[in-house]
């Protein structure tokens, strides 16, 4: 039978995890709207950025003579993967689901004898890939988004991938994140963006306003400075509004997968208090009885 001093001291542990795992569970609800609403705010801008970047090229005459960052540097060997997880864990399947489909793609490509490089945005991504690939982790960001997700943050990362793919330090890179969907739902998202996907600008290009092929109107313009200025400009700002987007993302995400996270925690704690302390009481009944039968049988001894 279990000792009272220990299921007492249990259920005060118990207890005690519950009040952290309710803080853990309020903070992260009251991060999570001022999270989702900057995610939700930012995607109508990035999409009508893709937008007007698959209308520019379709003026143009060949993808040879657009920008670096659209046309590629004509090789497909080195892939840097651009992972953005959590500083912090507690948050659920949030970091391991992206680190699953990120191993999944390099298993992919290095059997096609591909090179894999990958940047870490989060201390949990790099600490679950570096005990295999720690000669393939270029670098790591800590603190994004510690404080709110900021710009000048975006700004920041997306130099370094330009300086890298300026350098021919890769061919292709690609982002990984979390898309925000609802509090307990939160899609892995893998979006290529250098060079600019042009499969899927041609897409975007296709669902104007939400209209078929057939009955998008068609239009000619006249671009002043020509395409591939315009392009030159525009590119290195799309590439800063999708890594920002994504950044939102996983920000809007993390809150909500650790508040989800938090609130299991908050009720398996309460239903093993109730589980303990009825065997508490169990314990303490049979005790009492047992001295009872004792103090009986000795006085009918007597």
């Amino acid at each position: 039978m279990a000792n009272l001093k220990e299921l007492k001291t249990r259920i005060s542990s118990v207890k005690s995890t519950q009040k952290i795992t309710s803080a853990m569970k309020m903070v992260a609800a009251s991060r999570l709207k001022r999270a989702q609403e900057a995610a939700e705010a930012a995607r109508p801008y990035a999409e009508r950025m893709e937008r007007m970047i698959a209308s520019v090229m379709e003026s143009q005459q060949s993808i040879q003579s657009a920008p670096k960052l659209l046309a590629g540097n004509s090789s497909d060997e080195t892939y840097l993967f651009v992972i953005i997880t959590s500083d912090r864990g507690l948050c659920g399947g949030f970091n391991s689901s992206i680190v699953r489909e990120v191993r999944n793609r390099i298993r992919d490509l290095l059997s096609a004898g591909k090179t894999v490089k990958f940047l870490c945005v989060g201390r949990k991504g790099r600490d679950q890939l570096k005990s295999e690939f720690a000669a393939s982790i270029v670098k790591t960001y800590e603190g994004i988004g510690r404080s709110g997700v900021k710009f000048s943050e975006a700004e920041d990362l997306t130099s370094d991938l330009i300086e890298m793919f300026e350098a021919d330090e890769f061919d292709i890179c690609t982002v990984v994140y979390n898309k925000f969907v609802s509090v307990i739902t939160q899609v892995v998202t893998s979006q290529q963006i250098i060079p600019v996907d042009l499969v899927g600008l041609e897409q975007v290009s296709e669902e104007d306003e939400g209209l078929s092929t057939k009955e998008k109107p068609s239009a000619i313009y006249e671009y002043e400075p020509s395409e591939q200025e315009i392009l030159t400009e525009l590119l290195p700002s799309n590439l800063k509004i999708q890594v920002f987007r994504a950044l939102l993302e996983s920000s809007a995400s993390e809150h909500g997968a650790r508040m989800s996270a938090m609130d299991n925690a908050t009720r398996n704690a309460g239903e093993m208090i109730d589980d303990l302390t009825l065997t508490f009481n169990r314990s303490r009944q049979a005790r009492i009885t047992s001295e009872l039968i004792e103090i009986i049988s000795g006085a009918e001894a007597l």
